[in-house]
């Protein structure tokens, strides 16, 4: 059985009690679920769910939990409204910046902070390109191309997490001031990776990807897009919780462009709501992805700008706690105006 949250509603207080929940202790309620069962689909209220049995009651438990923040440090990241993680690539050949910050810490250190003055929460680090054809990258050369851009960061007083599949970059970027890892590959590429993190005890982030332990591009395509991946990350959480980390510091991603077509994506986009039945924070990662480019006449990465906001402002709409995207000042904007619209709508 899958809950995927519908029926939205912009002012709770006109609904009796119990007709309408809040997701995921966000700004967003609503008021009924589209149950998936087999190959068959209904939509049951809100109200009903407790006829549905023991699974629906556990996934309505965790649809409607608010999402505890994460004390790092000084530093608090919030899940109780979407807030944006700003993509800091140091790759010679990243799909969307031509490694404009591959060579030089200073610049790429204030290039993050540039991002977190505009806003943004987060400052997520990367070493290596994930791009389709792109080449692996040595551990001990994807380390010095970012340890010395993360000390900078978390002196300056950043948050920063760190974008590797590699426990030895793992390893040494925490070291170094990172406080989250973001992880393609789930804690699967490395055999070494989730001890890291269980050690450690640091939040990582959970994406997914068909076969990552060959890469995060593979696989052989889907029954069902949104509930195969759905599955696949609730048994990778089971799995890392299992090994000792703690459930409340994992945050999950649907891996919106990794291993699957346009229209798994778009079908992934248009049921994120699904994700909260996690019980985790869900990051959305479509800034600037080809999927943009397939709907704009072929628009290239430099010029996604309107397609990225729009997915971003989905994700809000979807409850989604932290957006990734590499346009932090306009994203951040438009979440603002999203944030009043939402606000006034709670006061009528």
């Amino acid at each position: 059985m899958h809950l995927l949250p519908v029926q939205f509603v912009d002012a709770p207080f006109a609904y009796p009690d119990g007709a309408v929940e809040r997701l995921a202790g966000g700004m967003q309620w609503f008021a009924a679920y589209e149950v998936t069962e087999a190959a068959t689909k209904r939509v049951v209220p809100v109200a009903e769910v407790a006829s549905l049995g023991e699974r629906a009651v556990t996934l309505h438990g965790r649809i409607t939990a608010p999402r505890p923040a994460l004390t790092l440090g000084p530093r608090t990241l919030r899940f109780d409204q979407p807030v944006v993680a700003g993509i800091l690539n140091l790759t010679p050949d990243s799909f969307s910046d031509g490694g404009a910050h591959s060579d030089d810490p200073t610049a790429a250190a204030a290039a993050g902070m540039t991002m977190a003055g505009t806003g943004a929460a987060l400052i997520d680090v990367g070493g290596e390109s994930t791009r389709p054809g792109a080449t692996l990258v040595w551990e001990e050369d994807e380390a010095k191309r970012v340890v010395p851009v993360i000390k900078r960061l978390a002196a300056a007083g950043a948050l920063v997490s760190i974008d590797t599949r590699k426990a030895l970059v793992m390893e040494r970027a925490l070291a170094a001031g990172a406080a989250i890892v973001n992880d393609v590959s789930a804690l699967l590429w490395d055999t070494r990776a989730l001890d890291v993190v269980a050690r450690t005890g640091c939040p990582v982030i959970l994406m997914h990807s068909p076969d990552p332990t060959k890469g995060p591009h593979g696989g052989d395509g889907y029954r069902n897009v949104v509930t195969d991946v759905f599955d696949w990350l609730e048994a990778r959480i089971e799995a890392v919780v299992a090994a000792g980390v703690e459930r409340s510091r994992v945050i999950v991603d649907p891996g919106i462009g990794f291993g699957k077509s346009l229209q798994d994506n778009l079908a992934l986009i248009n049921a994120l709501t699904i994700f909260h039945g996690l019980g985790c924070p869900v990051m959305l990662g479509a800034s600037r992805k080809r999927l943009i480019g397939a709907l704009s006449n072929e628009a290239p990465a430099g010029e996604r700008l309107g397609g990225s906001v729009a997915l971003a402002l989905k994700g809000a709409e979807a409850g989604v706690q932290l957006l990734r995207v590499h346009d932090v000042p306009e994203t951040v904007q438009a979440l603002r105006v999203w944030r009043g619209l939402r606000d006034r709508a709670f006061v009528g």
